[in-house]
This record gives structure tokens, sequence and C-alpha cells, in this order.
């Protein structure tokens, strides 16, 4: 493992979205090297979105550990990110995860989109 599994990571999944993320990785069996990726990618309403999922580190990657679960960044995508807050909704109108990022200039209605 290299040193930045040591640093706080620049994210924060509340532990609702902590639970929900383990819950996951244990019900569709997610491999023990795949870790949750956190980042964004280009494209959505707003010019960029959020992307969540299981992966395996890459080179150009940042791997933090949080309560149990591994979570992995490009280091590129750090700046747009630092700060963001990861929850989980779990109610009779929405049901997902939600992406509380205070890089975000805006937002789309989707919650998913965002522009820096």
């Amino acid at each position: 493992m290299e040193s930045t599994t040591l640093k706080k990571a620049p994210i924060s999944l509340t532990p609702l979205a902590l639970q929900e993320v383990k819950a996951i990785m244990k019900d569709k069996n997610v491999p023990e090297e795949y870790g949750l990726r956190i980042g964004v990618q280009g494209g959505g309403c707003s010019g960029m979105s959020y992307l969540l999922g299981f992966d395996k580190p890459k080179d150009s990657d940042e791997i933090y550990e949080l309560e149990g679960v591994q979570l992995i960044m490009d280091k590129k995508h750090g700046m747009y990110v630092m700060g963001m807050e990861v929850d989980f909704q779990d109610g009779l109108n929405a049901r997902g995860f939600v992406f509380n990022n205070p890089q975000a200039k805006s937002t789309c209605g989707c919650g998913s989109s965002f522009s820096a």
C-alpha cells in the first residue's frame, strides 16, 4: 500500500451512505480488491457529472480508507470534489446517493450534474 492511504480523504460519506455502500458490496459480491471509485466525468446538463461505482485502483489514483471501505479517486478529480459529502436518501420521493459539493458553482435539477 502507498502512503496515500494515510491521508485524510478529501470527501466524506455520511453513516447512511457508508452503510449502503457496504450493503451493496456484500449483496453484489464485489471482489475484495475493488473499492468505491468517486470522481467526475464530462457530461450532464451542467457540464460535469459525478462518478460513483466499484473499481480496481489504477496508477493515477489516490486511495483512502474510510471506515472499512477503500475509497479510490483519480488525483486529477480532487479539485472538483474537495470537501464534498456523499449522502444516501431512502425516502418515498427519492432513493439514491446525493452529492453535496461545495465546489459546485451551479447544479442542475437532477442533482447529479454540476459546473465548477
